[in-house]
């Protein structure tokens, strides 16, 4: 028989996590993988929040040729136009279309500034290396003003529709250590203002009371429950009706799907209505949506993975007759940056159904919820974005292999011992 056609749509997270997967535990008689993303080369996101700080971007890009070469898996450079589901076949931007047994679409999410009227226009959004790097002369100023003697207020704004605010976070936090060891920082005032009814309110209490008290620590102005309705040219308009200043305005804009895709199941913003435990549209099981083109509420690498994951594993059991692999299981684990030292979370989560609470902490899982802030937290920050780049360049997936073996182990040591 021909091996099962597989085409992965997206080159991000969740789509090489996917091709990596299949190819590590079917052979090339089993399944053809093709691969369509719109670059040659796979961006590590997480680690972007480097660059307006001074960091190279060249070590962030990773080329896929020998990855795939490696993994016998084909890549296509293009764009989807189409899906034609009753057919198989995805059609390009270029080239002749592809057909499909199962098709996995990863192609992500993207930002919508101009749902905030005036946020486009004013803000310094954190999506692409491009907008970083004119983040990091912006602050440049910033320290040059300082050193002026003028006084200046940066706000870091979570507006409505965002789905993953940790890294504005990192940013708030890593531009007072960095002003801090600039001898400026008594000179700017550092705010953040989110909608969220608490911070980084997906990841739950703990985390919140970590903030918080960082944000006092540091002298942070934090505001929860702050929605803002308009966007001004130093002004902030919130539907509160109250109004504030600012120089200089960072924002993670809101969310949508990147591509919509006609005929199937999605909700407003053109995610994709998956079952939760195997990633398969609901309408669909031979098509699968792990990563940010899925439904789930919280938008974020590690639970791309996971997803990915489970979606590989449902493919593969099909395949080889098997029963199905592991489901997903949403417990997040990420490590928030600070320059100075670094908070750990651990968080099982589960979806509620509730728009203005999508996700909470799993209570069936409480003692796996763990958070936690010490310097000793920044190499594990260090050593994920050394392991995964490595694991991407040579075609492998991120969990799997004695190197993410170890890697687990200690995480989940160091959140026991630095974690509560």
């Amino acid at each position: 028989m021909a091996p099962e056609r597989v085409v992965v749509l997206g080159g991000g997270f969740a789509g090489l996590e996917t091709a990596f997967q299949l190819a590590a535990q079917l052979t090339d008689d089993q399944v053809a993988t093709t691969v369509v993303s719109d670059r040659d080369d796979f961006l590590f996101k997480p680690n972007t929040i480097y660059l307006p700080f001074g960091a190279a971007e060249a070590p962030l890009h990773i080329p896929l040729a020998k990855a795939m070469a490696r993994r016998d898996i084909r890549h296509r450079i293009g764009t989807v136009e189409d899906v034609d589901i009753a057919g198989g076949r995805v059609h390009l931007t270029t080239g002749l279309p592809l057909h499909y047994d199962r098709l996995v679409i990863a192609t992500g999410a993207a930002m919508a500034p101009e749902e905030i009227p005036g946020l486009a226009e004013h803000a310094y959004q954190m999506w692409t290396p491009g907008q970083l790097h004119r983040l990091g002369e912006a602050l440049q100023w910033v320290v040059a003003d300082a050193r002026h003697g003028r006084q200046q207020r940066v706000v870091f704004l979570v507006p409505p529709g965002n789905k993953c605010a940790g890294p504005l976070y990192e940013l708030a936090f890593m531009l007072d250590t960095w002003l801090r060891r600039r001898d400026v920082r008594h000179q700017v005032e550092v705010a953040l203002r989110t909608y969220e009814h608490t911070f980084i309110q997906a990841f739950g209490p703990r985390l919140h009371e970590v903030v918080t008290d960082e944000f006092a620590d540091r002298g942070i102005d934090g505001r929860t429950g702050a929605a803002v309705t308009k966007v001004g040219e130093s002004e902030l308009l919130f539907d509160d009706g109250t109004e504030e200043s600012y120089d200089l305005l960072v924002t993670f804009p809101p969310y949508v799907a990147s591509v919509r895709y006609e005929g199937l199941a999605a909700d407003d913003r053109g995610f994709l209505t998956c079952d939760p435990a195997s990633r398969a549209l609901v309408d669909h099981p031979e098509i699968f949506a792990p990563g940010d083109a899925g439904d789930f509420p919280v938008k974020q690498a590690f639970l791309a993975f996971l997803q990915a994951d489970a979606a590989a594993g449902v493919i593969a059991a099909e395949i080889r007759g098997t029963a199905p692999a592991d489901a997903f299981t949403p417990t997040s684990m990420c490590v928030m940056e600070m320059f100075d030292k670094a908070t750990f979370a651990q968080v099982p989560l589960i979806a509620t159904g509730d728009p203005s609470a999508p996700v909470a902490v799993d209570q069936d899982q409480a003692d796996a919820y763990r958070v936690g802030t010490s310097p000793i937290w920044r190499l594990g920050k260090k050593a994920l974005g050394v392991y995964l780049p490595m694991r991407f360049r040579r075609g492998l997936p991120f969990h799997s292999g004695q190197g993410w073996r170890a890697m687990e182990l200690a995480l989940r040591v160091g959140a026991r011992t630095l974690a509560r």
